[in-house]
C-alpha cells in the first residue's frame, strides 16, 4: 500500500466505462494517463453508462491496480470497500451519501486511505473532528456534467473557504479546464481532481502536463 502524501492530489484521474465514448477502451485511457504522469486514480465505475458487470468491473479493477503500482501512482476505489479490499486499493474514497467514512474507517483505516467528499462548511467542521481520514474532495468547483446527483456549485471563492477551514489537504473537483487549473491551485488546493478534461482530452499528455505545471 501507498501511504498518502498532498502531492498525489497534484493531477487526479477519476474514470470509469460511463465517462468514455464507445471506442476508448478505459485500460488504455488510464494506461495514457499514467505514462502522462498523473498523480492519482480513482476507479468510479457505476451508473446506467457503466459497461461492466459486477465480475468484469473487479477483474478491470485488478489490471488497472497493477497498472498503477507500476506507476507507483495510488489506485483508489470509489464508494466500494468489499472491492477496494479485493483488489488491495492503496485509498478509498467515500461520499457524504455513502457509507459512513467512520464505518470505513473502522473497516479499513489499517489497509488503505480515506478521501471524504465535503462540499459545504458544515462537512469540513465536522470531518476535521474525525481521525482517520487523508484529504478531501470539495466542490463542484464549477458546473459538471460528468455527476447527475452533484452538490450546488461552491466557485474559486467557495473552494478558498473550505480550503482555509480544512485541517487535511484538499483536491478541487467538478467542471475544471485547463485554463482553470492556475486558479484552482491559487485558493490553496493540493490539486485538481477531473473526470472529463482527461478522459475527453484530446492531447491526455498535454492535458496532464498543464496540470502538473499549475
Amino acid at each position: 500500500m501507498l501511504s498518502f502524501n498532498a502531492d498525489m492530489l497534484k493531477a487526479y484521474f477519476i474514470c470509469g466505462t460511463q465517462d468514455l465514448k464507445p471506442e476508448q477502451d478505459l485500460v488504455e485511457v488510464v494506461q495514457t494517463a499514467l505514462r502522462a504522469g498523473i498523480t492519482a486514480y480513482q476507479f468510479r465505475d457505476k451508473g446506467k453508462g457503466s459497461t461492466l458487470t459486477p465480475e468484469t468491473r473487479v477483474a478491470v479493477a485488478k489490471r488497472l491496480k497493477d497498472l498503477c503500482q507500476l506507476a507507483n501512482v495510488p489506485f483508489i476505489v470509489d464508494d466500494d470497500v468489499d472491492l477496494a479490499k479485493q483488489v488491495h486499493a492503496d485509498g478509498i474514497h467515500v461520499g457524504q451519501s455513502d457509507e459512513g467514512v467512520e464505518a470505513v474507517i473502522t473497516e479499513l483505516g489499517d489497509q488503505a486511505f480515506i478521501g471524504l467528499s465535503c462540499s459545504n462548511e458544515a462537512e469540513i467542521t465536522a470531518a476535521n473532528a474525525i481521525d482517520g481520514i487523508a484529504y478531501y474532495g470539495s466542490g463542484p468547483v464549477f458546473p459538471t456534467g460528468s455527476k447527475a446527483d452533484a452538490d450546488p456549485v461552491i466557485g474559486l471563492d467557495g473552494l478558498q473557504h473550505l480550503v482555509a477551514l480544512a485541517t487535511r489537504p484538499v483536491v478541487g473537483i467538478g467542471g475544471i479546464t485547463v485554463d482553470q487549473l492556475s486558479a484552482v491551485i491559487k485558493t490553496g488546493a493540493a490539486g485538481s481532481s477531473v473526470i472529463s478534461m482527461i478522459a475527453g482530452s484530446d492531447d491526455i499528455a498535454g492535458t496532464v502536463k498543464a496540470m502538473l505545471n499549475a
